[in-house]
């Protein structure tokens, strides 16, 4: 747990050193590359829109994109909004249902910036494959 704690801290970090810098008002693209530079120059490694195949009765239904995945073990989704809603938490909530990764990260570069955590344990999840 300390291990994911130190991670999420890092994570926040560059969070607060993107928006720092930048500002509000870019597209979630923008932000997106800024934060896996930022996460580099912290030493973490993140990818980008990785794809997330989602499974019902063993078949192939739809494939997601989750914006940042940090080191294997956080899924960070990003946001360019003026505030954040249920509809974003939930989309990070179903990445983290369709993953083996049980801690997420909805990060918004709105006019005020906003985290929220999120924590799907695996004692839940159903068998599922990332690409």
């Amino acid at each position: 747990m300390e291990e994911i704690n130190n991670l999420t801290s890092q994570i926040i970090r560059a969070y607060y050193n993107v928006y720092n810098e930048l500002g509000y008002g870019f597209l979630e693209k923008v932000y997106e590359n800024s934060m896996v530079i930022e996460l580099r120059l912290l030493g973490l490694h993140g990818r980008r829109q990785v794809p997330i195949k989602v499974y019902f009765k063993e078949s192939d239904v739809g494939v997601y994109y989750a914006d940042i995945i940090v080191e294997d073990l956080v899924i960070i989704e990003l946001k360019a909004v003026e505030a954040l809603c249920e509809e974003h938490e939930l989309q990070l909530l179903n990445y983290l249902r369709a993953t083996d990764i049980e801690y997420g990260l909805l990060l918004n570069f709105g006019q005020k910036p906003q985290i929220k955590r999120k924590v799907f344990h695996n004692k839940y999840k159903q068998s599922v494959k990332i690409s």
